[in-house]
């Protein structure tokens, strides 16, 4: 059976910063704002889902696993952007922004993030929260923690759709993006907030709304 002690140490070099109040005001926004969105952009949704579904090119939605709170798996929902075929011989591969395995009339959803969207519904269920650290797969994470091991304490907090390295550290679709987005969210982990996880959004909202590709 999972034991999240497992996970993370029991002296944690890295302390979520967040109070506990915080933490369940943060929750409650998660599922009031998650609940709202689906409702309000249910049209938008029916409409991405009939235009993916003519294409003929497998499900509309995304599903793959990723790692979560506790380092619990999970799977993380998406709008279907790339064919397929992505990763036919079963290795997993980064993601880059004009990733030539995109299907070319679905580059829009991918530059603007908005085959993010159906993730509202990991933020209801609470596999994610509006703000965090992105949720990584398990070979990625193995990786990851060959080169620094602290990967682990991302752990204690639940994943997010948007973070600050989302903001400022754009695709990771190198090691070395994927070890400078770890320190970034091992930073917002000790100092995180319920002040720092509404400019977070708000900074998000704002640079999609201008339509630039972060």
């Amino acid at each position: 059976m999972y034991n999240a002690r497992e996970v993370v140490p029991a002296e944690k070099k890295y302390v979520d910063g967040m109070t506990w109040g915080g933490r369940l005001l943060k929750r409650l926004f998660d599922i009031v704002a998650s609940s709202v969105g689906l409702l309000v952009l249910s049209p938008f949704f029916l409409y991405i889902l009939v235009k993916l579904r003519r294409k003929g090119e497998g499900p509309a939605i995304f599903r793959q696993e990723r790692i979560g709170l506790h380092g619990k798996p999970f799977n993380i929902l998406k709008f279907r952007t790339m064919r397929p075929d992505a990763e036919a011989d079963g290795v997993p591969l980064l993601a880059e922004r004009w990733d030539e395995r995109l299907s070319p009339d679905c580059l829009f959803l991918r530059e603007h993030h908005l085959d993010e969207l159906p993730q509202l519904w990991n933020v209801l269920v609470g596999d994610m929260s509006f703000v965090g650290p992105r949720p990584e797969r398990q070979y990625f994470i193995d990786k990851i923690m060959q080169e620094n091991s602290d990967y682990q304490y991302l752990y204690q907090v639940r994943p997010g759709i948007t973070s600050l390295a989302t903001i400022y550290n754009g695709y990771t679709d190198t090691m070395e993006k994927m070890l400078i987005r770890l320190q970034m969210d091992l930073e917002y982990l000790q100092k995180r907030s319920v002040w720092l996880d509404a400019k977070i959004l708000f900074t998000t909202i704002r640079l999609i709304g201008y339509g630039k590709k972060i």
